[in-house]
């Protein structure tokens, strides 16, 4: 569910990453949004992380809102400080972005998806997808293409 690994390349720290999205949506584009965020959110991410897996990102309104994403309350906050779970939250992109985003939603079978949520210099920063879905047939043709590489690097370490 969580991965708590450093990226020393660019100074990130990766709070949780979306596998699921990866095998059900062929990813053709990705951006890189900030979040609004309460205090025990930011938290709890800190300590215990969060859930990408059946989360999704929607445009009202002329904004960007990430709805169902999971991040569990902050264990040492008070009953007023405590933030709802699954609380719809808002995303922070440049207005070309959502314009251009908007446009290309509005394609049939086009999905926004939370990828990789992660800390980059002390702000969480989401990662989203724009994905189109896989048919089971494109699904079995990866996982073949993934053996298929496996193989090859063992038989080359082998060797």
């Amino acid at each position: 569910m969580t991965q708590a690994g450093a990226d020393k390349r660019a100074g990130q720290k990766t709070i949780a990453s979306n596998r699921k999205a990866f095998h059900e949506y062929s990813i053709q584009d990705t951006y890189e949004a900030g979040l609004v965020l309460t205090g025990t959110e930011v938290k709890s991410l800190r300590s215990q992380g969060c859930s990408l897996v059946d989360g999704f990102a929607r445009l009202r309104g002329g904004e960007a809102w990430l709805v169902n994403v999971h991040i569990p309350p902050y264990e040492q906050g008070t009953f007023f400080s405590q933030h709802e779970p699954r609380r719809d939250r808002k995303l922070l992109l440049h207005a070309r972005e959502l314009q251009r985003l908007s446009g290309k939603l509005q394609e049939k079978g086009l999905t926004l998806l939370p990828l990789r949520m992660y800390f980059r210099k002390n702000r969480v920063k989401v990662e989203l997808g724009l994905g189109r879905g896989k048919k089971l047939h494109d699904k079995r043709e990866s996982i073949r293409e993934r053996e298929i590489k496996r193989e090859i690097e063992r038989a080359a370490r082998r060797r």
